[in-house]
């Protein structure tokens, strides 16, 4: 086997080494959560080494206690110069966990080529996880979304080439934001389609299903966020274009709750600073994102980024988030209600900010 086929490789997950403990890392974020039927909390992020790179590994940690305490379980750890890196948890209609991630070869970011990989536990105690498979090309950093048909649709994107980084020819055509579609509950996966928004970076795409049966896929973009529509069911897809949505050039969130109503988690930009990532805030809408309505700001710190969420059996909307990455790698949540984002306030008693997940002992370099 050649060096360069490592990032072929499965890795399967296994304990926390002394290598891993949060007192060794200088950098950690880009976080995932996710609730099992039980009530049991998970939460994904990665870190490693003091960057982005090939030191890089995930770890999955578990809170039994309605994410009061954390204990970090498992990592996925690559061997040589392969980093593992963007991981997402996901519920599926079965109840059964998914824990997803990146693998990448070489001293840069990225290798042109990617591949997103999975295991999959049911929710039972304690987890048993499936050997590891990869699925797609590139990089899956959002959610998969169940379309009304019962397909799962994933977003995963094989990126514009980066610094260091080259596109094997036969993957040319798949350098687009994707659609990588499962029709039989996990068991296969094929590309369907994908969408060439201008401008995008690091697609970090998100699918919704509008009421009227298209597909809406955003994208962030160096300007915000970006958009495509697909009324096929993701095999064609409208020339990418603005939305009115703004950012600072960061994974933003946004997911259809139970109202029927959409979510979305994104930053106010400063207008003299337009790319800090700082004023993390949740809004609603009540019309397929035509308008928004509330804006609950969650956390107004700098280096503030990356939410993900999900909303519980109660009701209860559940974002996690990472902050200064590089100075203590926070790993925070904020839980509150649809009614606390219409207030702009907390005004239900479930509603509390900046939870703690992890983080690490920030050292001050000379």
């Amino acid at each position: 086997m050649n060096d360069s086929d490592l990032a072929l490789q499965p890795v399967a997950p296994t304990p926390l080494q002394a290598r891993h403990q949060p007192e060794t890392r200088r950098f950690q974020g880009i976080p995932g959560i996710e609730r099992t039927p039980s009530g049991r909390l998970w939460a994904t992020w990665y870190g490693g080494g003091g960057d982005e790179g090939p030191d890089n590994y995930v770890i999955l940690a578990t809170s039994i206690d309605g994410g009061e305490t954390w204990s970090e379980e498992l990592v996925v750890d690559p061997p040589a110069d392969v980093r593992a890196y963007d991981p997402v948890l996901w519920i599926d209609p079965q109840g059964r966990l998914w824990w997803f991630w990146a693998q990448s070869q070489g001293k840069s970011t990225y290798d042109g080529r990617g591949g997103v990989w999975a295991v999959v536990s049911s929710d039972v105690e304690p987890p048993v996880w499936s050997h590891p498979v990869r699925f797609a090309n590139g990089v899956m950093m959002n959610k998969p979304t169940v379309l009304a048909n019962g397909d799962w649709a994933l977003p995963t994107a094989v990126w514009d080439n980066l610094i260091g980084s080259t596109t094997p020819p036969e993957l040319l055509p798949e350098k687009t934001s994707n659609l990588t579609i499962s029709t039989d509950q996990g068991k296969t996966f094929f590309r369907r389609g994908g969408a060439d928004v201008p401008l995008r970076s690091f697609d970090e795409h998100m699918i919704v299903e509008l009421k009227d049966g298209r597909l809406w896929m955003l994208v962030r973009t160096k300007y915000g966020i970006g958009q495509s529509f697909s009324r096929d069911g993701g095999v064609t897809w409208t020339p990418g274009c603005a939305t009115p949505l703004g950012g600072p050039d960061a994974r933003f969130f946004i997911r259809r709750l139970k109202s029927g109503r959409l979510l979305l988690v994104n930053h106010v930009v400063d207008v003299e600073h337009p790319r800090d990532r700082k004023n993390l805030t949740a809004w609603l809408s009540e019309d397929e994102g035509h308008s928004w309505q509330g804006g609950l700001l969650l956390d107004e710190r700098e280096l503030v980024s990356y939410p993900d969420g999900i909303q519980d059996a109660e009701g209860n909307i559940w974002v996690i988030y990472d902050h200064a990455r590089y100075k203590g790698g926070e790993v925070l949540i904020a839980r509150f209600r649809e009614e606390d984002i219409l207030a702009k306030a907390c005004v239900s008693p479930a509603a509390r900010f900046r939870i703690p997940v992890s983080h690490y002992p920030f050292q001050a370099q000379p």
